[in-house]
């Protein structure tokens, strides 16, 4: 997969809503019901991190949820990479990028979000091709007004900022020409997760599904 395609594939997940929900999922047997419900809601787009031992299982199961497309985040190595593709992972997202990890990505056809903090980073990304990229962390790396600084002479690349955005604070990300959704885990709070509200988790995926951009 070259990163012309790789970028392309990452556009299309990043286009299905205004939201990608940034997950940490410590219970497979949970994984279905939470995927289930946050598709329900209008956010088909998932983002798993690996952070956790069970984090392939899950994706493995959360593959299993018609509707749902499950990527996996915190990519770090090739072994990620190779490890998140066997479980059923058809996109991946990276906190940064290394010449491994996009190495790795291309070699097993598994479309990268690579992740990028300055203008140094997304034009180095650029110049191999990517033209789609995560901005993280967002929120301290200046949000929004940073991301439109950016954008002013890079606008070739289109972002998807990720940490510490928030319904709050969604909106003012959403509508820069630069940003075609926002990754956020305010959607999947621990306390309803392990409550297993399934119920308030679909709501709150409407309200994010809702959002303009």
């Amino acid at each position: 997969m070259t990163p012309q395609e790789a970028s392309k594939a990452a556009a299309d997940v990043c286009n299905l809503a205004p939201v990608v929900p940034v997950l940490v999922v410590d219970d497979a047997s949970i994984a279905q019901d939470l995927a289930a419900a946050l598709v329900h809601g209008g956010l088909p787009a998932l983002e798993v991190t690996l952070r956790t031992p069970a984090a392939l299982e899950v994706i493995a199961e959360m593959a299993k949820v018609a509707g749902g497309v499950v990527g996996a985040g915190t990519l770090l190595t090739p072994q990620d990479v190779e490890a998140a593709k066997a479980a059923g992972a058809t996109f991946g997202v990276s906190p940064g990028a290394t010449d491994l990890i996009l190495d790795a990505c291309e070699a097993n056809d598994l479309p990268l979000l690579p992740g990028t903090a300055t203008a140094s980073e997304a034009m180095r990304l650029l110049e191999r091709g990517y033209t789609v990229q995560k901005f993280f962390p967002a929120a301290a790396n200046g949000g929004a007004p940073a991301l439109k600084a950016i954008g002013a002479p890079i606008p070739q690349v289109k972002f998807c900022p990720t940490g510490g955005v928030s319904l709050q604070n969604a909106h003012e990300y959403l509508s820069l020409p630069n940003t075609l959704c926002v990754g956020g885990s305010w959607v999947a709070p621990k306390d309803l997760v392990t409550a297993k509200d399934w119920a308030g988790i679909t709501a709150l995926a409407k309200e994010a599904a809702a959002l303009a951009r």
